[in-house]
This record gives C-alpha cells, structure tokens and sequence, in this order.
C-alpha cells in the first residue's frame, strides 16, 4: 500500500540519501579487501520500477531522454563532490561520455558507467587524503598572510594535481587551525586531524553497493523535483523508524552536506525542541555521551553513524557540539546538553499563553496559540476513541480559554510549523472562517478536487482580531492554512514569505508491486503526484504565501525555500473556486504597516535583531577565511565584542543593567521580536474594532 505524504517533513531529507558526509576518503580499488563495487540484477528491476512509476505517476510527466540524462549526470557528479575538491577537469570530461546514456541505464542499460565514476571518485579522495596526511608531519606556519576559499561549488574544476594540491594544502591548515583555535596544541590538533581523515577513509571503503546505487538513483529523482526521491532497503528501515517515532533521540531531522551533519528540521515535541537552542541549518561537528564523556569528532562521518552516535537510552545525555547557521568555518562552536527522550504527542500540542501590550494607559491581552504541527492520532480515531488528539481540538480549546480570559486579539504562531495532517489544516481554517473550501488539489492528471471545511455547521470559534506569524520554515499545512485565512480576508499574515512546498507526495513501498523481493528488498519510492492551489486558484507551490506585513528575519529566503531549488515545480494557476471573503483588507493592513513601521523604528529590540540579522548577512556572504592565527583571532573577539555592544545597547535603552560578558545571560534575556511585533499588530486590529464598534456620537445642539 502506498503512503500520501501531507507533511513537509517526511518529504524533507529527514532520512539518510546522502552517500558520505565528507565526500571522498577511500582507498583504491587494489586496497580493498572486498570485491569492486559493482551493480547488482535487483538495482536494474528497481530501476525499471521507478521509471515505471516516474512516466506513470509523476505530476510533471517527465519523460526519460537524453534531456534527463543530461540533468542526472550533473546531479550525480555534484552529489560526489560538490564543492570541487577532488575531481580534476580531465575527470568530468571523461564523465561527459556518459551524458545522453543514464536515461538508459534506469531500467534498461548496464548500470557498470555509473560505478566506474564513482571508483574514479574513490581514486581521487584516496589520493587527497595521502596528501592531506602527508601534509600533518610539519606544523603550518599560522602568521602567514593567506585565505582559504571553503566555498568551491560555483568555482572552477581543478585542471591539474598540484591545483588540487593548494587548494588542500589550505584545507588541511584550515582543520589545523581551527582545532588550535579551539586550545590545541599542534601534537594534539595532528593526532584528531590524522584519525579524522583515516577514519574517512575506513568509512568510504565499507561503502555497499546499495549506497552508490541509491545516490545515483536520487540524482535521477531530484532531476524530477526536489521531494522525489529512493530509499535503499537499509534506509527504509531508518525512515520507517524515524516516522514512528519508536526511538529514544533528540527529535532532529538530520542530513549529510560536504563535511557536515547539518539540522534540517526540528521535531516538535521532541528534546531539541523543547530545549530550544539547536537550530534548523545549524552544523554538529561532535558528539560526547553523559555529563562528562568525550566529545567525539564527527566531521566527515556517514549520516547513519552519526545518528547511532545521537540515540541511546531515555533518559541519558548526549552532548552535541554545533557550529551555528552561518558562522564561518574556525568559529567558536556551542555545545549543547540534551536529555534523550520519544518524541512526545503531547509535547507537540498546541500551546497558549496571553501578552501583555501596553498602549494609551491601557492594558490589551493578546492570545498567543503556538502551533508547532499539524497532528492527529488516527490510531486513537480509528479505535473509536472520540477524545482523540488533534491540533484543531486542542486550539479550540485553547481559545475557549483564551476567551474566558478576556482576551482583546489573538496571534497564532506558525513559525518552523513544517506541516502534517492535511485534514488538519482544512479543519482549523474552519476555527476561524464560516462553510466554504479550504484549498484544492490537482493531481498528475488534471484532475481537480476541493477540501472545504469539514464542520457542516457555519460557526467559527473565534471572530475577533487574528494575525497569523510565519517564517520561511513554515511549510505545506501551515502555507494551506495562512493562504485560507489571507484569502477570506478573516486576518492578517505576519512574518518572512513561507516555504513555497505545494506539492503532495505518494511513498511507494516497492516490495509489493513484485511477485517476490529479492532477499535483500527492493527499498521505497517518494514521488510528487499533485499540487495545492488556493481556493483563488494560485499555487503555494514555490512562491508560498507572502505575508501582508513582512518582518526582517535571520533566515535567508536565498538559500532556504523551495524557490531557491533548482528542480522545484513552479508556480502556476488553475480556476478560482467559489467562495464567500469578508471585506477586504487593504486600507487596513495599509494602516497598519504604517503602525508597525513607527512604532519599530524606536523600538530597541527592533534595532537589536536588524543589527543582528546584518551580521549574520556579513558572515554568509564571505566565501574565505584567514589562515593567519592573529587574524583569526583577532576577528573572532571582534565578533564577540561587537555582540557584547550590540546586547548593552539594548539593555541601556530599556533601562536594563549591562552584562559583563555574553555567558552572563540567560535564554530568557533574548527578546522575540517576531512575536511582539505580531501582538502589537494585533492590538492595532483590536483597537481598530474598537473605534467600528464605538456608538455612533450624536451632536447636542443648544436651544
């Protein structure tokens, strides 16, 4: 049976595709004990069940030819070596033989070209990491004027060794330094950085057949659009674990990029999101078990190795060593303590709180419903339980309470929400907005169908002011959702333009569509087979929902979104649907943009986060680092200072006492901007009800 995927995160790389981190440490094929990775008969009856599917199912009706091919080889040599830094020229001329044939090796051709690349690519790792080794006898010289460009992928491929030689001279001085910088000395900074590279080594050569054919075979899915993608038969079990949330973990979704295990997605409910530090793009660099246990290097190991490095037993600690979104490479890195537990569904329930704003002498309340997902326990609906839990029981609930309180406007916080239950987000659109539809859905055959609201009677559970706070992490559901309530005019959307995933997905397990699987199982298929629509008829696919008032945002719309993926779907129209908006917004949100534009620009908080986000802006647009140590050095407690200034600044504003240093602060201390911009916008849709509803004043006229 196939699985319809609503969630952005189960279509996210929330599972290991990736073939290594580090991209290359091997040895040559004369080295290895075991036979040469070849293919396998069952990877070309895989093929040919893809490519079924593909040409069958897939929205786009992609067809398999020479121009796919051509896309798939680029996408294959990328998930080799990204960032350029062991193929030569010569290698990827030689590959372009290849070009207009991989559309016949899916299912029909020998697949033997497609392992051939990848034991050049292992020849070549091989040969940096003797290099890289070799290199580690003599202590760098740190007071050298020079930088190292880590950011290669847009540059140019080497042309010959010994440009490959300097580009990892720089490399490996970079490893040096940054290791120095963290208080090692040289023989110490020698000793982790000759075990890191063996270690890479040993790791690439216990690559499995499987694990090149899946990084092949994803390079052929992602061509199609960037939430296709194959599992191999070991990765299917991880997805199948991770999915049921039947493991004791940190609830990260987690996945490989050059050296990295970078945070994709942070799991409501679980451990990292209740403790709140660890952040989507940031970057684990090591690992340490308990209180006290050492922390483990775990730069350029697999993702699957990692993740058995990150689970363990409830209730134990794992400590993680992160390099924050952002930050160049050398910089100082945070360590995080997290206590291993499940995921909990009542850790992922909505939650609310009240703000206080003060305006005018008086005192508004502004609800605040934090919605990290978009849930439903259908195991417990299908058991006939009727207190089953849902995100749309628990925020009527919520706003019950709320209005017992006496609240003046509402806020519901969307931001990070990656989606889920689809049937969730049409049912708390109906919270909020009379009988009518909700979104609509076009599948691979033009075949449009309407989800309206499933509550047949025409009452709303709250009709007072609403804004709706979003962030570029807010996908799938959340986007169906804030698009529902922008299109009937019910409220305003607040924050940074969405994440732009429109698409639906179908997870084909491939075991069952052939008479008997191989021993060793054929793995899963994700494929997009539909799109969203808004009832107006457009698409949240790559655009997403733009917000009416938008707020500055540490996260970059260039280099997070669907938009910024190559092989999204676009954006399209199909006929608006009918349905009944309120009275349109415009004049109102004009006014209170203009509100929001006054009151930020004296706010300190404001100055704060603009300041920060021009920092963070700063570091992602360098592409080199300084390989002199005084430099280096130099600019880190530049950084730090200019943070400790920017903190002090408003304190000082806010008549708060300054810190002596940034350890001195505690998590409460950093303001959320976002949030308290979105209630006092609420506040101004409260006030401005205030002044429609006033009676009328009438005129006395003296005798």
């Amino acid at each position: 049976m196939s699985k319809l995927v609503n969630g952005y995160r189960a279509t996210a790389a929330a599972v290991v595709f990736g073939l290594v981190a580090y991209s290359g440490l091997a040895a040559t094929p004369s080295t290895l004990d075991d036979a040469a990775l070849a293919p396998e008969a069952r990877h070309e009856r895989i093929g040919q069940l893809v490519k079924e599917f593909v040409q069958r199912s897939h929205y786009s009706h992609a067809s398999v030819d020479d121009e796919l091919s051509s896309a798939v080889l680029d996408g294959y040599i990328e998930a080799l070596d990204g960032n350029r830094m062991y193929f030569l020229r010569s290698d990827i001329d030689a590959f372009d033989k290849y070009r207009f044939q991989l559309d016949d090796m899916v299912g029909d051709a020998s697949l033997t070209p497609v392992f051939e690349m990848f034991e050049v690519y292992r020849t070549r790792a091989r040969e940096r990491m003797d290099y890289a080794t070799r290199l580690l006898d003599t202590e760098p010289d740190f007071t050298v004027d020079e930088e190292y460009e880590f950011e290669r992928a847009e540059q140019a491929w080497a042309e010959t060794t010994a440009d490959l030689d300097e580009i990892w001279r720089k490399r490996v001085k970079n490893d040096a330094l940054t290791l120095v910088l963290a208080d090692k000395d040289w023989p110490g900074a020698q000793d982790v950085l000759s075990k890191r590279y063996q270690r890479f080594i040993k790791r690439l050569d216990q690559i499995k057949n499987d694990d090149v054919f899946e990084t092949f075979m994803n390079a052929f899915a992602h061509t199609l659009d960037p939430h296709s993608s194959y599992l191999s038969p070991r990765n299917s079990e991880e997805y199948r674990i991770q999915m049921s949330l039947s493991y004791f973990g940190i609830g990260a979704s987690l996945q490989t990029d050059e050296d990295y295990v970078i945070v994709v997605n942070i799991i409501p409910g679980g451990p990292a999101a209740i403790d709140g530090k660890l952040k989507p793009k940031d970057r684990i660099t090591g690992v340490a078990q308990g209180e006290d246990g050492e922390m483990v290097d775990v730069i350029g190991w697999r993702l699957d190795d990692v993740v058995q490095l990150i689970r363990g037993p409830a209730d134990t600690v794992v400590r993680l060593q992160v390099l924050p979104d952002g930050a160049l490479p050398g910089t100082a890195e945070k360590t995080l303590s997290l206590t291993r537990n499940q995921v909990k569904l009542e850790e992922q329930a909505a939650k609310s709180k009240v703000i206080t704003v003060p305006r005018d002498g008086r005192e508004w309340s502004i609800g605040v419903i934090d919605v990290p997902s978009f849930y439903r326990d259908y195991r417990a609906l299908s058991n006939g339980d009727k207190d089953y839990t849902s995100t749309t029981k628990d925020v009527k609930r919520l706003i019950d309470e709320l209005l017992e309180q006496g609240i003046d406007g509402l806020v519901i916080d969307l931001r990070n929400n990656g989606g889920g239950h689809l049937t969730e987000a049409t049912a708390l659109s109906g919270l909020f907005i009379d009988n009518g539809p909700v979104v609509q859905l076009r599948n691979a055959n033009g075949r449009i169908s309407r989800l309206d609201d499933p509550d047949p009677v025409p009452r709303v559970a709250y009709d007072g002011p609403l804004a709706v706070l979003v962030n570029r992490y807010s996908a799938s559901a959340s986007e169906i959702f804030a698009a529902a309530i922008q299109d009937y005019a019910r409220g305003v959307i607040v924050g940074q333009q969405t994440f732009g995933k429109g698409t639906v997905q179908n997870l084909y397990s491939l075991d069952q569509y052939v008479r008997r699987a191989e021993d060793e199982g054929l793995g899963q298929l994700t494929l997009t087979i539909g799109k969203y629509y808004r009832v107006t008829g457009e698409s949240t696919q790559h655009r997403g929902v733009s917000p009416d008032i938008e707020l500055p945002s540490h996260i970059d719309a260039s280099e997070v979104g669907e938009s910024v993926r190559e092989t999204a779907l676009p954006w399209d129209t199909i006929r608006t649907t009918k349905f009944k908006a309120g009275q349109p917004l415009d004049q109102t949100i004009t006014s209170l943009t203009a509100n929001y534009l006054s009151r930020s620009k004296d706010d300190p908080d404001f100055r704060y986060l603009l300041e920060g986000i021009e920092d963070v802006a700063q570091a992602r647009a360098r592409s080199t680092v300084s390989l002199n140590i005084d430099a280096r050095r130099a600019e880190r407690e530049t950084e730090l200072e200019r943070r400790l200034q920017r903190e002090n600044a408003r304190r000082t504003a806010l008549q708060l006492p300054p810190v002596e240093s940034l350890d001195a602060l505690e998590e409460d201390d950093t303001p959320d901007v976002h949030l308290d911009q979105a209630a006092a916008i609420a506040t101004d849709l409260a006030e401005l009800r205030q002044v429609s509803t006033a009676p009328a004043q009438t005129a006395q006229v003296q005798p």
